[in-house]
């Protein structure tokens, strides 16, 4: 990003490569809508196209990227005035997987789909920055504008509430 901030063209390409499918995969599961989430990619990447000049160089990008996302997700979400999980595990079945694991397993993930949804917000989106997209502590508090600790603990609550979902039966 820095390349592409002081006027190598090119680099995007390699910033968009590197990003997008992170990217795309978050955005999926916030809406639920594979257009609406391939539109928010589009407009993130419009987004840091437009504020290159802006960008601070030498800073990681990917908590910057994620954080306009969010926002646009967040802005989506707030005309439209609802909120869209993602997909469902039948969605994504294998013939490896029995039929009476099937319904087991898409009954504990729409339990847990539904308590992810209720978690607070905070809580929410800092534990799919870190355990599903894989950032790390620190780039998910720049990418929520909170700090390390406010991040370890809103994730530490919000496993502790789904992992009690998950125990009940």
């Amino acid at each position: 990003m820095d390349r592409y901030a002081n006027g190598d063209a090119s680099a995007f390409a390699e910033v968009y490569d590197r990003l997008a499918p992170r990217m795309l995969a978050f955005l999926r599961r916030g809406t639920g809508n594979e257009a609406l989430a391939e539109e928010l990619l589009q407009q993130t990447f419009l987004q840091m196209h437009l504020a290159r000049e802006r960008y601070q160089r030498g800073l990681d990008v990917v908590p910057w990227a994620f954080a306009i996302a969010r926002r646009l997700r967040i802005d989506v979400f707030r005309k439209s005035g609802r909120e869209v999980l993602g997909q469902d595990v039948a969605d994504r079945e294998s013939s490896e997987i029995a039929p009476d694991d099937a319904v087991a397993l898409q009954q504990t993930a729409d339990s847990l789909r539904r308590s992810l949804a209720e978690l607070p917000p905070a809580q929410r989106e800092a534990f799919e920055l870190v355990k599903t997209e894989g950032l790390s502590h620190a780039q998910a508090a720049e990418a929520l504008g909170t700090t390390v600790t406010a991040i370890k603990l809103r994730v530490h609550r919000a496993t502790e509430t789904l992992r009690l979902v998950a125990r009940m039966p």
